[in-house]
């Protein structure tokens, strides 16, 4: 098997730090910013685990089946491995929540538990104020719980059938929500309308696995990367044409054009970009940020909701005497941006780093 295989793909943590940063512009921007870029960097983030978590688990059957051994144990350590990166900033954070008596907390305290929030938003039709963000991590855990399954047990040979099919059906699904007059929002957050952007991620990892040369001149050909790009502008363009409103474009076919664009991204960092690219993906601060992106992820909401519900906080009042801050969104972004690596850096180093060092016991 080759190193390429298995190796550390420096220019994803860089990826990481472009879509958690498309998030924070986006729900930072107080709603002045028209464009999408939230969603855009969620789905990098699916596509992205859609093609690691491939790659891993590919791996291990691999192992699994040189070494004559079930497929139970890989299995195994996939979970606990999973636990120990995940877990622990998370319901840290939950808990602390509870402890504050933050509301929407305390009121779903079982739906936080159980990595259900986003089923809560489309049964209910109703977002969780300052933990609305959590719907994508329970997305994401739903779609390890089952996945692992699908790599191991089902025959090699159908994998990539498989995930052309997850793509067809949550791009069906969502057509038969919308149809059916669902609301927008279980389109957006339930797991299995989501397989779209996993499964293109999904077939990334197996051709990269497989050194499949065809499917690499294709993915790095920069024009496919550039009308992907133009596609997925078209789409949002003509669907805010369409209605202001939620509207067919966007929720059946937006999250295809911008997995694509994401596939075509993401595809193109595991062969390594170059140039311009190859310089911002793997500048040492791009790398430090998409490293510690789990972290912004979980903290970025509740520090920019503290910064705007807590205008008697001494630090917030000095803060607000100062207009080039307060009243200016590029240096309010920046200085909660600041703010957010400075807690996810601490977050890393107290929490995360020393946790993820048992993650090297239960290796596959």
């Amino acid at each position: 098997m080759s190193a390429q295989n298995t190796s550390y793909l420096k220019q994803l943590d860089g990826i990481r730090f472009i879509a958690v940063s498309l998030v924070l512009i986006d729900h930072w921007s107080d709603e002045r910013l028209k464009f999408p870029l939230g969603f855009l960097g969620v789905c990098m983030f699916f596509v992205l685990s859609g093609f690691l978590i491939t790659r891993i688990l590919m791996n291990a059957k691999d192992k699994d089946e040189a070494l004559g051994r079930s497929h139970g144990f890989s299995l195994k350590q996939f979970y606990i491995r999973r636990t120990i990166r995940i877990f622990p900033v998370y319901y840290l954070t939950i808990f602390i929540l509870y402890i504050l008596n933050v509301e929407p907390v305390r009121d779903k305290i079982v739906w936080c538990l159980t990595y259900s929030t986003n089923i809560y938003i489309a049964i209910h039709q109703s977002w969780l104020g300052v933990i609305d963000h959590l719907w994508s991590l329970a997305v994401e855990e739903q779609f390890y719980l089952f996945f692992p399954f699908v790599i191991f047990f089902i025959p090699s040979r159908y994998l990539v059938k498989v995930l052309f099919g997850f793509i067809g059906l949550s791009i069906l699904l969502r057509l038969i929500f919308y149809l059916n007059g669902i609301a927008w929002m279980a389109s957006y957050v339930l797991m299995p309308t989501c397989l779209d952007a996993f499964g293109m991620g999904g077939l990334l990892a197996y051709f990269f696995y497989h050194k499949n040369e065809k499917v690499k001149a294709f993915i790095t050909n920069k024009l496919w990367l550039i009308l992907s790009l133009v596609a997925y502008v078209a789409v949002v363009l003509v669907s805010k044409q369409m209605s202001e409103g939620q509207n067919i474009i966007t929720i059946v076919f937006l999250r295809v054009f911008e997995s694509l664009l994401s596939l075509f991204l993401v595809g193109n960092a595991a062969y390594n970009f170059d140039g311009i690219l190859k310089t911002i993906l793997e500048n040492k601060f791009s790398i430090y940020i998409g490293r510690i992106s789990y972290g912004i992820y979980i903290y970025h909401n509740f520090i920019y909701n503290f910064y705007h519900s807590s205008p008697n906080h001494p630090t917030i009042k000095v803060l607000n005497k100062l207009p080039f801050i307060a009243n200016h969104l590029p240096l309010k972004f920046i200085f909660l941006y600041a703010i957010t690596i400075g807690v996810a850096t601490l977050s890393w180093y107290l929490i995360e780093k020393p946790i993820n060092k048992w993650k090297d016991k239960f290796g596959y």
